[in-house]
């Protein structure tokens, strides 16, 4: 068991994602040695931007899940009771939603300006830890690039070292890596490339939203609220849209401080606090009746491979972290969202 401040690391993401920290810092500091010794000038500086670059990381890292993204109070509520009728109520919270607020259900709490929950940093990213989680991604990007550098050109020279022996100028430095260290200098530029190629392309989708001053939930909220409007021919106002330089400066600062408090927002002109919110009710009103009711006729189990139920539906499993529902025969469940056969309550 984890106590006090461990409790937030001891899970499957933080412990492989320090995991492929320590391995690839590791076997590039022990690589880069031979392939570029830290005796001469660029193998210094080389070694000094690596351990920079990976020290970045860890702090950015572990500032994301630490700091958090800043939670609503519980049973919280607008200063003026007249602005309680533009927002959703949160059962769980037993309060308001603020603009731009989610609850996650795996945090247990209503998060500001929710993003997403990321498991690698076991916390949700948001208006708190925005920066330090993009920063993360940033230097994990270049770190992982550097290092893939470093690790492909000792495998090779490794793999060509009896070459460099009988016909190079005797000037070259000889990497030599053991069956142990062959393996994890594999292991190793497996990881950062694998690093370079998910963790850059999450890295774009970040600031692609920092740009645009919108989260992932946002863009969801935008693009239904577009699909409203459809036959009208008209676009939703999205209202915390300044423009790129001040939306930019709202997350990134040198500081990495989160700006404001995470409830009032600078707004665009024809836009007030609660522009997103009232669209968020009434496509909330609207998905109510659309809603469909249906009898549940065989019982479900509830599991992540109901096996019970043919190979097919064992296998066809829905690739969300929707918690599933247990059900027994004679229920009553009410559906808003299907696809593909899988229902959404």
């Amino acid at each position: 068991m984890c106590f006090g401040p461990f409790v937030r690391i001891c899970h499957w993401g933080p412990l492989t994602a320090l995991g492929i920290i320590k391995i690839v810092t590791g076997m590039t500091l022990h690589c880069g040695s031979m392939w570029w010794p830290r005796d001469t000038l660029g193998g210094f500086l080389n070694t000094v931007l690596f351990i920079s670059l990976s020290g970045f990381t860890l702090y950015n890292f572990l500032s994301s899940m630490y700091h958090g993204p800043g939670y609503l109070q519980h049973n919280w509520k607008p200063t003026k009771d007249e602005d309680c009728e533009f927002l959703q109520v949160c059962g769980v919270c037993h309060g308001y939603k603020a603009p731009r607020a989610h609850h996650c259900r795996k945090c247990g709490r209503c998060v500001l300006k929710m993003d997403h929950h990321c498991p690698w940093i076991n916390n949700c990213v948001g208006w708190g830890n925005h920066a330090h989680f993009t920063l993360f991604l940033t230097f994990a990007t270049l770190g992982c690039f550097h290092a893939s550098i470093v690790l492909g050109c000792s495998l090779y020279r490794s793999l060509h070292r009896m070459h460099y022996i009988y016909y190079g100028t005797g000037t070259e430095p000889l990497v030599y890596l053991g069956l142990y260290g062959m393996v994890l200098c594999v292991l190793a530029l497996g990881f950062a490339i694998g690093v370079v190629a998910a963790v850059g392309m999450l890295l774009y989708f970040q600031i692609r939203a920092i740009i645009r001053n919108r989260t992932g939930i946002e863009d969801w909220i935008l693009e239904k609220a577009n699909f409203r409007r459809r036959n009208l021919n008209e676009k939703f106002l999205f209202p915390y849209d300044l423009g790129p330089r001040k939306n930019f400066l709202q997350v990134v600062n040198f500081s990495c401080h989160p700006v404001g408090d995470g409830i009032s927002w600078p707004v665009i002109k024809g836009c007030d606090q609660y522009t997103l919110t009232r669209e968020q009710i009434e496509q909330k009103n609207e998905k109510r009746l659309k809603t469909k009711i249906y009898s549940i006729i065989r019982p479900a189990s509830g599991y992540w491979f109901p096996i019970t139920q043919g190979c097919r539906v064992c296998i066809n499993f829905p690739f969300t972290d929707e918690p599933r529902i247990k059900l027994d025969a004679g229920d009553t469940v009410m559906v808003t969202r299907w696809r593909n056969g899988l229902l959404t309550k």
